[in-house]
């Protein structure tokens, strides 16, 4: 799926960019580049000249004390952000190498490409099927039969349909709360994304529930880019390829999870690591 864009942004060598993924993988395109990129909400910088390069599915997580402005940065590369009042990017972030924040982008493709599960789960107080269903309609989808079919592939992706597919017709707040999540999951992925951003997915989840999202989350790489938000040191050396740590706003490092949490470069990001701060 492309963006609506007036034109097309070069490739970018990735020896422009500092604390790249793709510096340690040689010939792999990158889904997402941000760009020496800053936000503010009124006059407070937010982020502060971030790059880094995301490869495609791969699991990014994004770890840091709380306020350092992992979900504002989430947020960001599917412009949730507009929606808050007095708050202005500076910088670019590509999606396929097209640049997202270009006026002629169309934000509502952006959304469909770029799909996002929170920390909460907000299903629809709507039937599980038509949890799933509204989203395609609303996106012009009419067969019936298509529409039950992307319905039973979204649930069977988000590993949920051996466990509600007797129930489709029941109110989607009868599921219990990872039950929700997952099914928050397979909403996002019935509009078929190539990019799904987790805020905190399973922080409002019970062990068992977290397990599973967790699960979830390794078998979607496969299909999927995902960048994950977390302050659960644990899940992230679990779930992610890459992780990168932020802290006040700027990015202290980034690189292989297994770097990240065995062998840091950067004394600040051993003292979060191992629980010193944060």
């Amino acid at each position: 799926m492309s963006l609506k864009t007036r034109e097309q942004i070069p490739t970018m060598s990735i020896n422009t960019m500092q604390n790249s993924s793709v510096a340690n993988s040689p010939g792999i395109v990158p889904k997402i580049k941000v760009i020496d990129f800053n936000f503010y909400y009124g006059s407070h910088k937010v982020l502060k000249g971030i790059s880094l390069h995301i490869n495609p599915k791969f699991v990014t997580s994004i770890i840091g004390p709380s306020g350092c402005g992992k979900s504002t940065l989430l947020r960001c590369m599917n412009r949730m952000n507009d929606l808050v009042l007095n708050s202005r990017p500076e910088g670019r972030i590509l999606i396929d190498d097209q640049e997202i924040f270009e006026k002629s982008v169309d934000v509502v493709d952006l959304r469909k490409k770029v799909g996002m599960v929170f920390q909460k789960p907000n299903p629809f107080p709507k039937t599980i099927f038509e949890n799933l269903a509204y989203g395609l309609k609303i996106n012009g989808m009419r067969d019936k039969n298509m529409i039950a079919q992307r319905v039973e592939e979204s649930l069977r992706d988000a590993a949920l349909w051996d466990e509600v597919k007797d129930r489709l017709k029941d109110s989607a707040l009868r599921l219990s709360g990872g039950q929700q999540q997952r099914l928050c999951v397979a909403r996002t992925l019935a509009i078929e994304p190539e990019i799904i951003l987790m805020d905190e997915p399973a922080s409002a989840l019970d062990p068992i529930a977290t397990a599973k999202i967790e699960e979830l989350i390794f078998k979607l790489k496969d299909k999927y880019t995902i960048v994950i938000v977390t302050h659960n040191m644990q899940q992230a050396a679990r779930v992610s390829d890459m992780t990168a740590f932020l802290m006040q706003g700027e990015l202290i490092e980034y690189g292989r999870t297994s770097d990240i949490f065995t062998k840091p470069s950067k004394k600040i990001t051993e003292e979060y690591i191992t629980g010193r701060f944060g």
